[in-house]
């Protein structure tokens, strides 16, 4: 027993193995662990919001156009049937947003609200797996500081 205590190779620094869980796979930008579900929920929003925007834009461009049409009626109503009563004067709203775009701009920032939980639930799933990891670290350390100890009291 003495005699491999008084090897050259017998306290090694490498003689204890650090056993840490296979890494997932990295997926995504910043080492960010993805899972497959996380990437599908991610596509399948980003989906929806730039359909959300494409109908925001048609909205507000068919506002647009309604809006310049209100105002051609009123500059010249000669164009339309001629009407026999007197009118009175008649205000174009200006700046009044459509219920639909206005439901398209909460729905937009509804899913882009989503979009954002899941990036940051992988942040936090990234920065578990980096402590879990630290704390595995420390753990062999530890038991190897204590197997030294025990090797040392061997030997007095």
């Amino acid at each position: 027993m003495f005699q491999t205590a008084f090897q050259s190779n017998a306290f090694q620094n490498n003689a204890f193995q650090i056993v840490t869980s296979p890494t997932p796979t990295l997926v995504g930008g910043d080492d960010a662990s993805w899972t497959e579900d996380d990437l599908k929920r991610l596509r399948k929003l980003s989906a929806k919001i730039a359909e959300r925007q494409r109908q925001l834009e048609q909205s507000v461009k068919d506002a647009k156009a309604e809006r310049k049409q209100a105002f051609k009626d009123l500059i010249d109503p000669v164009a339309k049937v001629k009407k026999a009563k007197v009118q009175s004067k008649q205000e174009v709203k200006a700046d009044i947003p459509l219920a639909k775009t206005q439901d398209l701009q909460r729905s937009i920032s509804y899913l882009e609200r989503q979009r954002d939980n899941i990036l940051e639930a992988v942040a936090y799933r990234h920065q578990q797996y980096l402590i879990q990891e630290q704390l595995q670290v420390m753990e062999a350390q530890r038991q190897e500081e204590l197997d030294d100890e025990s090797a040392l009291l061997l030997l007095i």
